[in-house]
């Protein structure tokens, strides 16, 4: 008897004990890390999503830096979570490696990755967009905007969707911002394309390229999905990122007082701009007030303006300031141009647009090369120079096809008209 009531005795003290745990577990504070699934945030509403998301708080006011050199550089004195995020910009900073954790620490800028895609290019743009989230963005889960001229089907939004860290955003384009405008006569810009598919012009013939320049110039910055937006990535379908990306290029356009970043440049097609620069110094007679005091017209001409060396940075690949494209010196710009019909009599592209834009507009400082950046877009490559950054970058790319430093290439212009100093090793590139 005595035996059993001492059995009794353990299991209640057993029991208390166990009650006592389970009390203390229950009532521990911890915190909880939400994993994002890339499944639950597809959306064709401009708002959606955007009140728990700390991308749109509001951005503290930062100095601009007095002077940018061939570095990514930012303002020594910062504030809120910037000072306590410093970028990381060489394997020296500090918070070189933290950079590499998911999430990635520091705020994030209201930005967005733009692709302007068809529902054909599905499987391409969704190679591109595993290149940019495994390089970048599955540690900083940017937004994404789609932009058709047709309807996005539920296969082009499920797939990219199910890729994208951030939340995704699919826009149609307005029909005026896609189609011949009534200025253009008709009858004119078919014998051009005709021509031009005679002399085997690259997409001399095509109405929809045409279409795409004249977008890519003038309205993808004003679609509505992209006013929600103060800075833009644009990333086309089958492109490859060979390096990793420590930093976060648009907290260096924002802190760095950019508006314009590029990471190839190249001669154009002379037969398809051949008159491009005569509207351009049209353009610069009547508004001489938008030209940058300290422009970079050296890059752009080779005789003070008198002609045009047809040097232009590569669109395919860029990082800008919305802000700026959608300011009263572009958008005149672009409508003069947009008046004169090059797009349809002639092919301009809007590579040469924007480049002859931000070379004209804006100052010398407003424009930054990515060296650190890998990419290519068939058939040229920018692969970063210097062994050191691209073993700290674990970069796969082979130096050797690098364009930046051959005869083609306009960056070594670039470098010399801004005056920065161009990256050690760039001698051993040359052609």
């Amino acid at each position: 008897m005595v035996a059993g009531n001492a059995r009794y005795v353990r299991y209640i003290i057993i029991a208390v004990f166990t009650l006592a745990v389970f009390y203390f577990v229950s009532n521990s504070k911890y915190d909880a890390v939400t994993i994002p699934t890339g499944l639950d945030h597809a959306s064709t509403n401009t708002n959606a999503g955007k009140s728990d998301d700390p991308r749109n708080e509001p951005q503290q006011p930062l100095e601009k830096p007095e002077s940018s050199d061939n570095a990514a550089t930012v303002p020594k004195k910062q504030n809120g979570n910037n000072a306590q995020s410093p970028l990381a910009m060489t394997p020296e900073d500090p918070n070189w490696d933290v950079e590499l954790v998911s999430p990635a620490p520091g705020p994030r800028m209201n930005a967005t990755f733009v692709t302007l895609a068809r529902n054909s290019d599905v499987w391409d743009i969704a190679r591109s967009i595993r290149q940019v989230e495994d390089r970048f963005n599955r540690r900083y889960n940017y937004d994404w905007v789609f932009l058709n001229d047709k309807p996005f089907d539920e296969t082009f939004k499920k797939v990219t969707t199910s890729l994208v860290s951030g939340k995704t955003h699919y826009g149609e384009i307005a029909e005026e911002h896609w189609s011949f405008p009534q200025w253009i006569d008709q009858d004119k810009a078919k014998k051009v394309r005709e021509d031009m598919a005679e002399r085997k012009i690259i997409y001399g013939d095509s109405v929809s390229y045409r279409h795409m320049c004249r977008f890519e110039s003038g309205f993808f910055f004003r679609q509505p999905l992209m006013m929600n937006y103060d800075y833009y990535w644009r990333v086309e379908p089958s492109i490859e990122l060979y390096c990793d990306i420590h930093y976060d290029p648009f907290r260096v356009m924002h802190e760095g007082g950019k508006k314009y970043s590029f990471v190839l440049s190249l001669y154009e097609y002379a037969e398809t701009i051949k008159t491009l620069w005569d509207s351009t110094k049209k353009f610069m007679k009547n508004h001489p007030e938008h030209l940058a005091a300290d422009n970079a017209m050296g890059f752009l001409s080779d005789d003070g303006g008198e002609t045009y060396n047809n040097c232009h940075f590569w669109s395919n690949f860029e990082v800008g300031n919305l802000n700026w494209l959608r300011s009263k010196p572009y958008i005149d710009f672009f409508e003069s141009l947009d008046r004169d019909g090059g797009f349809f009599y002639e092919r301009w592209g809007d590579a040469p647009v924007h480049s002859i834009a931000a070379g004209l507009l804006l100052n010398k400082s407003d424009i930054h090369f990515f060296n650190d950046i890998a990419y290519w877009h068939v058939p040229f490559t920018h692969c970063p120079t210097g062994e050191k950054t691209r073993l700290a970058l674990r970069c796969h790319c082979n130096p050797s096809d690098n364009f930046d430093w051959k005869g083609y290439s306009c960056t070594s212009r670039f470098f010399d008209v801004t005056g920065k100093t161009k990256p050690k090793g760039w001698e051993s590139e040359k052609d």
